[in-house]
């Protein structure tokens, strides 16, 4: 378990104040795909909420030291259901991805690929709005001085 120091724990507390819950702990408790969803969640964000339904004051406590023990992360704040949790993005999972992708493939091509299929799309619209704006303000005054548009009420 990581522990914090009073000022890292104020500003963790401070960011994760507009937080909404990621994960919510109910009647089964800490099971495994629950650790592994808060696992990916940590991953994901660093800082994040967990909602604990059904459980009594010393269980949430016990939950929040059992959840930061399996998960080396540190408890920042444990208010009523909620207890606030953090650890730092773990850079092992980055490392292992490149190690999966096929030693035939071509990772520069299929991304020069997308990248260039990106750029033609942005150009494409790009000449379409240009276009669009010229013809608008052609079309109008052809329109007005059409057949029909004499001087009818006047």
């Amino acid at each position: 378990m990581i522990e914090l120091t009073p000022v890292q724990r104020r500003d963790l507390r401070a960011r994760a104040h507009h937080l909404n819950p990621v994960v919510t702990i109910a009647g089964n408790g800490l099971t495994p795909t629950v650790v592994a969803e808060i696992e990916r969640s940590l991953q994901a964000h660093e800082l994040i909420k967990v909602k604990i339904q059904g459980a009594e004051r010393e269980q949430r406590d016990a939950l929040m030291n059992e959840l930061c023990e399996t998960l080396d992360a540190a408890p920042v704040q444990h208010i009523g259901n909620i207890l606030v949790v953090w650890r730092q993005r773990r850079e092992e999972e980055k490392n292992a991805a490149p190690a999966t992708q096929k030693s035939g493939a071509r990772p520069s091509t299929a991304k020069s690929a997308a990248a260039f299929a990106a750029a033609a799309r942005r150009a494409a619209l790009a000449k379409a709005s240009a276009e669009a704006r010229r013809s608008p303000a052609r079309g109008p005054a052809s329109r007005s001085r059409g057949p029909g548009s004499g001087t009818r009420g006047r």
